[in-house]
């Protein structure tokens, strides 16, 4: 099953994605809101009904508009640590992206007014479905509410002159989430899925989940140790090697450009830079 948030004619609601429709899950009766609908059981949405509306006329937003927390993982694949030239991890390495850098799946991003070092990730995301503690790792695909795809955008300069790399992360707009919400009866434990990165068509990423360094469970076994996870929470479980910032010179995100973020048994994402907008600052 596919769960999305859309907007249509004004207002803002879960569905559930078959083909080229979505079905109005709110308008169904259930509740209009990913992180309610997900406590209300994934098993409603499926069995759910409602007015059925043409994909192409609505507009798909961030499965969950905002997430209590998202929690990314650096250093996750093999190809990707040895591009840094950094050691690989004898633990995940976490750090968190601002739940206000949650964007939609084909919503522009911003190259921000203060840094050029702007940068890509391709990710395959997990969104948690029960709130739990402790979850040991054969139980840990039991809080699973489903998969999606996330950019981990990155200001690469921002990110890496201070250690803990929370403020070149978060950035508003630079966590594009999406397209929607696949469940483990699709994806399983997550792994032996391809993942591919396009920026203006040239592909820069390709690798496949079957690659982590910690898989799902182990990312929910190891953060689940220290606090608590919520409904509605994103995992987003790192990056294969291909980043910008690693080729010689680096080749940065510029306005204009459209990065492509595929992963199999999902679909796809699709951003464009543009420069930030003066109105960004609220005054």
């Amino acid at each position: 099953m596919h769960l999305v948030t859309f907007t249509s004619n004004g207002i803002t609601r879960t569905g559930r994605l078959e083909g080229e429709e979505v079905v109005d899950l709110a308008a169904g009766g259930l509740p209009a809101e990913m992180t309610a609908l997900l406590e209300a059981g994934v098993e409603a949405a499926a069995r759910a009904d409602g007015p059925r509306l043409a994909l192409a006329e609505v507009r798909l937003e961030s499965p969950v508009l905002r997430p209590p927390k998202i929690l990314a993982v650096g250093l996750n694949y093999a190809d990707h640590v040895a591009e840094t030239g950094m050691d690989r991890p004898k633990f995940p390495m976490i750090f968190n992206k601002q739940s206000t850098a949650a964007s939609g799946p084909y919503a522009p991003f911003h190259r921000p007014k203060v840094s050029k070092a702007l940068d890509y990730e391709g990710e395959l995301a997990v969104v948690v479905g029960r709130r739990c503690r402790h979850v040991p790792r054969d139980r840990a695909l039991d809080v699973v509410a489903g998969y999606c795809i996330a950019n981990d955008v990155s200001v690469r300069d921002w990110q890496l002159r201070v250690p803990t790399m929370t403020m070149g992360k978060s950035f508003d707009t630079h966590c594009p989430l999406g397209p929607a919400i696949v469940t483990p009866d699709e994806l399983g434990d997550g792994s032996g899925l391809d993942l591919r990165t396009f920026v203006n068509g040239e592909i820069r990423q390709q690798s496949n989940t079957r690659e982590l360094i910690f898989d799902v469970a182990a990312l929910i076994e190891h953060l689940s140790t220290a606090f608590t996870l919520e409904v509605g929470d994103v995992i987003s479980t790192g990056t294969p090697g291909g980043v910008a910032v690693a080729m010689k010179p680096p080749q940065w995100l510029v306005p204009g450009d459209v990065v492509r973020i595929e992963i199999d048994g999902i679909g796809h994402i699709e951003n464009t830079v543009i420069e930030e907008p003066e109105t960004a600052t609220g005054f």
